[in-house]
């Protein structure tokens, strides 16, 4: 799991060959060069851009949630989603472990950072760089600072580069009510809902059951489609994520990665473990790899003790240290410390790998390496440098600001503006989750984090 530096020379844009197998069994590496996506949606995240239809305006507290805090007080227990009686699932109630409130406190910060960055990249999902730079000068936020608006940009802008279709509704800071379903947050809640019904030691099995039984045929795209469509067929992992499955080095496991490293405070190496039996339901090779460094990262993060660039260290010492996506990382990281505006270290990485597809693991996980790096743990930097990169912005985002709101440590170091339009609210499709709080989802988190 920590298999040490590579003494390898590093290019300043090449990729070493690929290495031996990662944590677990060996990934596949007989596919060869990666095939060209199939046809259909052309995202890592569906038709459109986007997500599929969004759910109403109404995003009411469910029973059990907490209402809306005043971020600081300490939320108590609250009847969560899961584990259900029934084949396969935990009868009855069970008792829960006790809380560690700064912890919990880390972990509402990431789950909160995550929403922001999410819900930031949103407006400007699959957009050229360009026209994200041209966006936000429009509106005098340049560097990106804050939300993205449509007041003030002329028309011809607009009609040169479209709002992302079904997020401008939602997503520009005119709009936001909450934070509105997408991917990058459902797979997070999946993962915790796995964690309830199974523990730690879950089967990858495990999950692609949950899936079928709790996720959406239509909230699930690209490699994690072509899982899902295998599921379906009657395949079984890690045959899932090979058969017929072009998208299997993207970027789909890496946003899965949070709940792991949130769960594993402190324990990068058992995070990446059980990242890696989440990822290969659906991933090989680089796609696990980029599952593996998030999950790392943030458990390190999420430990208390360490800042972004130790967080970072931790989340590369469990990828295999010449593989393509650990020279994406550490020229992601280089670039970001030699370069004193932000602007240029993008157009370094966009010159570097702007060949490979915008939902590919390695161009996103080494813009997500650098916008921390030289964002050096600010929270606002972290996620706005991630966003204005390009590629999967609102991926981007999101693990960016998981990262940099845990080593912030609590919400209220996040600044209003973030999260004050968030309103302690989450709407998504996920079973028994719909219109949770930030809070009440943590202080969930946190008890796995405890249960042994």
């Amino acid at each position: 799991m920590r298999p040490g530096h590579a003494h390898t020379p590093e290019p300043e844009c090449g990729h070493a060959p690929e290495p031996g197998p990662g944590p677990g069994p060996r990934p596949d590496h007989s596919h060869g060069p990666e095939p060209a996506p199939a046809p259909g949606p052309g995202h890592g995240h569906g038709p459109e851009h986007g997500r599929g239809p969004h759910p109403g305006p109404e995003y009411r507290h469910r029973p059990g949630t907490s209402p809306e805090p005043e971020h600081g007080h300490e939320p108590g227990p609250a009847p969560a989603p899961g584990p259900r009686t029934g084949p396969g699932r935990e009868p009855g109630p069970r008792t829960e472990p006790p809380v560690d409130p700064g912890l919990r406190r880390r972990l509402e910060a990431g789950w909160v950072g995550r929403a922001v960055g999410c819900v930031l990249g949103k407006p400007v999902e699959k957009l050229p760089l360009d026209g994200i730079r041209a966006l936000a000068r429009a509106t005098g936020n340049w560097p990106l600072a804050d939300w993205f608006t449509a007041r003030g940009v002329p028309a011809e802008l607009l009609d040169a580069h479209p709002w992302n279709r079904r997020s401008a509704a939602t997503c520009l800071a005119e709009n936001i009510d909450g934070a509105p379903e997408d991917d990058d947050l459902d797979h997070p809640l999946l993962g915790l809902l796995l964690l309830r019904r199974h523990g730690r030691a879950f089967a990858t099995a495990d999950l692609a059951r949950l899936w079928l039984d709790e996720l959406p045929a239509g909230r699930v795209f690209t490699a994690e489609r072509v899982a899902y469509r295998n599921l379906l067929l009657g395949l079984e992992p890690p045959d899932t994520a090979t058969h017929h499955n072009p998208f299997r080095e993207w970027i789909g496991a890496l946003i899965r990665a949070d709940v792991h490293g949130w769960t594993n405070p402190g324990d990068p190496a058992a995070a990446a473990e059980q990242a890696y039996r989440d990822a290969t339901l659906t991933h090989t090779a680089n796609g696990v790899y980029a599952a593996l460094f998030a999950a790392a990262t943030i458990a390190e993060a999420a430990g208390g003790r360490a800042d972004v660039h130790g967080a970072l260290r931790a989340g590369l010492a469990v990828v295999p240290p010449r593989s393509r996506l650990a020279d994406a990382v550490r020229f992601g990281i280089r670039t970001a410390r030699d370069e004193a505006d932000f602007d240029r270290v993008v157009d370094r990485l966009h010159a570097c790998y702007g060949h490979y597809h915008w939902v590919h693991a390695l161009p996103n996980t080494a813009l997500i390496a650098a916008a921390l790096t030289h964002a050096d743990g600010d929270f606002t930097h972290s996620v706005c440098r991630a966003v204005s990169g390009g590629w999967d912005t609102d991926s981007n985002g999101a693990t960016a600001g998981s990262v940099a709101g845990i080593l912030a440590g609590s919400p209220d170091r996040i600044p209003e503006r973030w999260t004050a339009p968030l309103k302690n609210r989450l709407a998504t499709t996920v079973a028994g989750f719909d219109g949770i709080g930030f809070d009440t989802l943590a202080h969930l988190t946190a008890q796995e984090a405890a249960r042994s």
